[in-house]
């Protein structure tokens, strides 16, 4: 049993990258201490639109969140981050009811700790999220044809051969890859990829798309994204009926 525990831990990456979303600046700095002292590369964000642009930009292997945030909810900058990433959250929060402790697991929390904390627990249940599991399979996967996208780890491949995105063409291609076949509307991609304030990102949605359609092309028989008036974008597969246009996000 130790030499199987050992060996989980000894897959952890030796650089972990945290992001740190906290109003608390004194919070930060001495989360920012204990982690960086075991080898963590560590982002820090003070409001919930922040964290969610530097995770999309970082792709962290873990989030530390604590629901009480200056500009939303907690529970919303967690709902949104599960639209494209599935890095572990660990909340850490002054709120030790049950019922927030629920709401925050059933929006997509991994862990859940109150505050004051214990810093060796903290980092415990840190290597805890990030450890693999055993006989976990891939996925869940895209597939297309010679398209293979991996959505849990963003990685895809065309032909055996690995397709270059940006961090944000890897979100953008995630949610419109989660609802494959059905019209993602415009509202619902710039919340995902740019948190709160995305509706001002209306330009930057539009030349990301741009972008991606590039890098897609070489594969444009297998599948492409189609603009869908004013509504939004959705990835076509070749292989699938035109579905009724029922947009995802409802605005």
């Amino acid at each position: 049993m130790r030499n199987h525990a050992w060996a989980l831990l000894c897959k952890l990456k030796p650089d972990p990258l945290a992001v740190l979303i906290d109003k608390d600046r004194g919070v930060r700095r001495l989360l920012r201490s204990i982690l960086e002292s075991q080898g963590y590369r560590v982002f820090e964000a003070e409001s919930g639109a922040t964290g969610l642009a530097v995770a999309a930009e970082r792709k962290p292997d873990v989030i530390i969140l604590e629901l009480a945030l200056p500009d939303r909810e907690g529970l919303a900058v967690l709902q949104d981050l599960r639209e494209w990433s599935n890095a572990p959250v660990l909340v850490l929060s002054e709120q030790d009811s049950s019922p927030a402790k629920v709401a925050a697991l059933d929006a997509g929390a991994s862990d859940y700790m109150i505050k004051p904390f214990d810093s060796a627990e903290l980092l415990a249940r840190l290597r805890v999220l990030q450890r693999p599991l055993p006989h976990q399979p891939d996925g869940p996967l895209l597939i297309e044809g010679d398209l293979v996208a991996n959505l849990t780890t963003h990685e895809i491949t065309f032909g055996g051969r690995a397709v270059s995105l940006t961090p944000k063409e890897e979100a953008l291609f995630h949610v419109l890859g989660r609802y494959a076949g059905k019209v993602v509307t415009r509202a619902h991609l710039l919340r995902s990829i740019w948190g709160l304030h995305g509706e001002e990102k209306t330009h930057d949605l539009q030349v990301l798309v741009s972008q991606l359609r590039k890098k897609l092309e070489p594969h444009g028989a297998e599948l492409f994204i189609r603009t869908e008036g004013h509504l939004g974008y959705r990835l076509f597969l070749a292989a699938q009926p035109a579905p009724a246009l029922l947009p995802v996000g409802g605005e």
